[in-house]
């Protein structure tokens, strides 16, 4: 296998895999907290969930970066493109915003949910501002998914 497909491949496996870790680190700690909120008060189930739910979508944004770096090497077609090096690093490059950010926003973006839960335990009508909190987070994750887009969008092969 040539040397450009490789570090293609790479580039849209960092770009799924850290954002999926950020985002399972950050729904197994928000888990735990909205697990021990709901054995108290199982009818704050819903909400706890939507702030579980929320830094999982780091995991999606690096899903989507990969898809769109597999596409660019023809992975979907059946016959992969005969890229070089200089176009294989172009990609790995692109597909590193979001596997970088991704990760990070997503472990933070959960912190900030655990928090959120521990607001809908003490004062429930106040988990609107727990919710925008945590989604603030997500901004960043957001600006990094755009410039994959933008860079595999403009990467010849």
């Amino acid at each position: 296998m040539e040397l450009g497909i490789i570090l293609s491949i790479a580039g849209a496996s960092l770009a799924l895999a850290l954002p999926c870790i950020g985002s399972a680190i950050a729904l197994s700690g928000a888990g735990q907290a909205a697990t021990g909120l709901v054995s108290e008060e199982p009818e704050k189930f819903g909400k706890a969930l939507l702030l579980q739910v929320l830094p999982g979508t780091q995991g999606i944004y690096g899903f989507l970066a990969a898809v769109l770096a597999l596409q660019q090497i023809g992975i979907f077609e059946g016959e992969l493109a005969v890229i070089n090096v200089g176009t294989g690093l172009a990609i790995l490059f692109a597909c590193l915003p979001i596997a970088l950010a991704g990760i990070a926003s997503g472990a933070l973006q959960g912190k900030v949910s655990v928090a959120g839960i521990s607001t809908l335990a003490k004062k429930p009508e106040e988990v609107g501002k727990a919710i925008i909190l945590s989604a603030m987070v997500e901004t960043y994750a957001v600006i990094a998914l755009l410039l994959p887009i933008l860079l595999l969008n403009i990467i010849e092969v």
